[in-house]
């Protein structure tokens, strides 16, 4: 049986993490828990600390990618062989009805079974119990990329095949990689998930476990800032049609962004400003590489 690890970041939200915690279902299967902590002031990150709970302090905000890195990285030193669990910190988890099975459990097993599963993603739920994501859909070319956000009737199956899943809650066999698997430290927040699933789903397999379940509370820590959201969400987006995308798409993405980011300006300056930023830190980083 492999170990299990998750591995959670956390930026000012020791509250949620807190909860997370406390959704563990008692009768799982021994687990450990890796926190890493992107906000060096958040004093009470340390009261969760415990016999099964591990804090590695980052000194700084890495942002989402970095920081599952360090996880990763303190994980695979330990146990090459075991199963890595990122979840966000607003995420929490419930029993299903049947009772007999933890989420936890069914996740063990289903790797168990299955070995040759690399990356699979869990189906995640809003608080009020609607399906928000099932996994993705990736288009090469165009970089277009869409969120699954229903499963096929009646699905009985242990695991269906997807082009990418979620950080949200994403789970890595690492047996099956050589060397410890990385997020590109490029991307500081969003499409990192993306990005390290459409590299490592072309020698290994990625799939969505249908029963395994968690519940997100959507958006709760980034939108405290929405500048900050929309300039790593811009940055991160133009670094991912730059790596995946045509071209062509490369440069209508820019056009097209750099109009919106006028209209934003007038209609929603905070939102515009970010873009604005999100811009100009990806080219000023570009234009220094390519120095």
């Amino acid at each position: 049986m492999s170990n299990l690890f998750f591995v959670v970041v956390n930026y000012h939200s020791s509250e949620q993490i807190d909860r997370l915690l406390n959704s563990f279902p008692t009768n799982s299967q021994e687990l450990r828990v890796v926190i890493i902590n992107n906000s060096p002031g958040d004093r009470e990150i340390s009261n969760l600390n415990s016999d099964v709970v591990d804090i590695i302090e980052a000194g700084e905000n890495l942002g989402f990618g970095r920081a599952c890195n360090l996880g990763l990285n303190w994980i695979y030193d330990r146990d090459s062989r075991a199963i890595a669990w990122l979840i966000n910190p607003d995420t929490y988890f419930e029993l299903d009805c049947d009772r007999v099975k933890s989420p936890i459990d069914k996740a063990i097993a289903l790797f168990a079974k299955h070995p040759d599963l690399s990356i699979v993603g869990t189906t995640v739920y809003d608080t009020s119990g609607k399906l928000t994501d099932a996994g993705g859909k990736f288009t090469p070319g165009t970089a277009a990329l869409s969120i699954v956000d229903a499963l096929p009737p009646n699905c009985t199956a242990e695991y269906l095949s997807t082009d990418w899943v979620s950080g949200c809650s994403l789970l890595i066999n690492l047996a099956n990689f050589p060397e410890c698997p990385y997020f590109d430290p490029r991307y500081f927040l969003y499409y990192e998930d993306l990005d390290f699933c459409l590299r490592y789903g072309q020698k290994h397999e990625i799939a969505i476990a249908p029963t395994i379940k968690v519940f997100h509370e959507t958006s709760s820590i980034t939108n405290r800032n929405l500048f900050a959201k929309y300039q790593h969400v811009t940055h991160s987006y133009l670094i991912h049609i730059e790596k995946h995308g045509s071209l062509s798409t490369f440069i209508v993405t820019n056009l097209r962004m750099s109009l919106n980011t006028l209209r934003l300006l007038i209609l929603k300056p905070q939102q515009g400003m970010g873009k604005l930023v999100g811009i100009y830190n990806y080219w000023r980083t570009r234009l220094i590489k390519s120095a």
